[in-house]
């Protein structure tokens, strides 16, 4: 269940960010990657659960989930894999050892309230 650590951390972010520019933030933007290791339904339970009795208590946790990708080698170009265990182009077969996209865990943005 690191994900409630993880949601602190965001919670954490969010409010240094909300009291330097002296606003409430009302939503929390993320990409999370396939290959991140974080269950997106367990992090939102777990941001809301976190939130309780601090200044983003109500706020909303969208989460933009960002699919693996590989620097496929027979296609040249980067491929969604077939699978996250396997790590082939979808659409070649080929296996990939250069992942460019899937790992990604950081916020994005903040919505705040006028």
């Amino acid at each position: 269940m690191h994900e409630l650590s993880i949601a602190m951390s965001i919670i954490d972010v969010a409010q240094e960010e909300a009291a330097q520019r002296g606003v409430q933030v009302t939503a929390v933007h993320i990409k999370v990657g396939a290959l991140s290791g974080v269950v997106a339904d367990a992090l939102r339970g777990s941001f809301e659960m976190a939130c309780c009795d601090t200044p983003l208590a109500g706020s909303k946790l969208v989460i933009e989930e960002v699919p693996a990708m590989i620097q496929c080698p027979k296609c040249g170009v980067p491929k969604p894999v077939s699978s996250i265990q396997w790590f082939c182009c979808a659409e070649c077969g080929s296996p990939g050892h250069e992942i460019t996209q899937g790992k990604e865990l950081q916020v994005t943005a903040l919505e705040v309230a006028e």
